[in-house]
């Protein structure tokens, strides 16, 4: 349904630092920068872009997709050492849906930010 999503962060650079590097597992990296914020995403498409703003945003919940549960674990851990905070260890969500595997962090401005893997284990 989207194409992409862009939203201002308080602290540009932090925000920058955290999500590269929480994201790289995922295979997510920058597309562009200039003037206008960065894009973030997978093979030369920019799928998140970050901005410099004054005004906090209302948290969000953004949830990246990962192509097995080693990168949701992945994630989860290069977020927690990217100064993100806990807010729900890898592992099945089987109230979402049987092979729901997911994995929460809280990012710099209180984004909830999350990868999930939907297929089965191996």
């Amino acid at each position: 349904m989207f194409d992409h999503i862009g939203f201002g962060v308080t602290d540009y650079a932090a925000s920058k630092a955290f999500f590269l590097r929480a994201l790289l597992p995922l295979g997510i990296g920058v597309v562009m920068e200039g003037e206008y914020g960065v894009g973030i995403g997978p093979e030369g498409k920019p799928a998140l872009w970050l901005y410099q703003s004054s005004v906090k945003p209302a948290p969000l919940h953004l949830a990246f997709s990962a192509q097995n549960r080693q990168q949701v674990d992945d994630f989860h851990r290069a977020a927690i050492a990217a100064g993100g905070k806990d807010n729900g260890a890898p592992g099945l969500r089987p109230h979402y849906h049987p092979n729901y595997y997911g994995a929460f962090v809280i990012g710099p401005d209180g984004h909830n930010v999350e990868a999930v893997c939907h297929k089965p284990q191996g």
